[in-house]
């Protein structure tokens, strides 16, 4: 993770086409929260793609999001993939042991 002050940070959004979100941005711990509630209103189908292709930057408050959208699609059972995740997401996730519980 870069360490680019808030103030700095690209905003990050969300993006719904069918059967696949489309996330872009920081996710960074002052929009993560907000990015939590728009996705609540997007359809989560029974077979669904979220590309992070266009992340530009992630830290720790990105692996809460990833957990909240899997513990979604388990609620809902629906099957849930992540893709094209960034470098510094995907060291995140292994240092904090959570690979098991996302859905590559």
């Amino acid at each position: 993770m870069s360490f680019k002050s808030l103030q700095n940070a690209v905003p990050a959004s969300i993006t719904e086409s069918p059967q696949k979100w489309l996330v872009s941005g920081d996710l960074l711990i002052n929009n993560a929260s907000g990015l939590l509630d728009k996705s609540e209103t997007l359809d989560m189908s029974a077979h669904l793609e979220i590309d992070f292709k266009a992340v530009t930057d992630a830290d720790t408050s990105a692996l809460g999001l990833l957990l909240a959208w899997q513990r979604r699609a388990n609620v809902q059972k629906s099957t849930l993939k992540i893709v094209n995740m960034p470098a510094n997401l995907l060291s995140l996730v292994d240092l904090y042991g959570i690979k098991a519980f996302i859905s590559f």
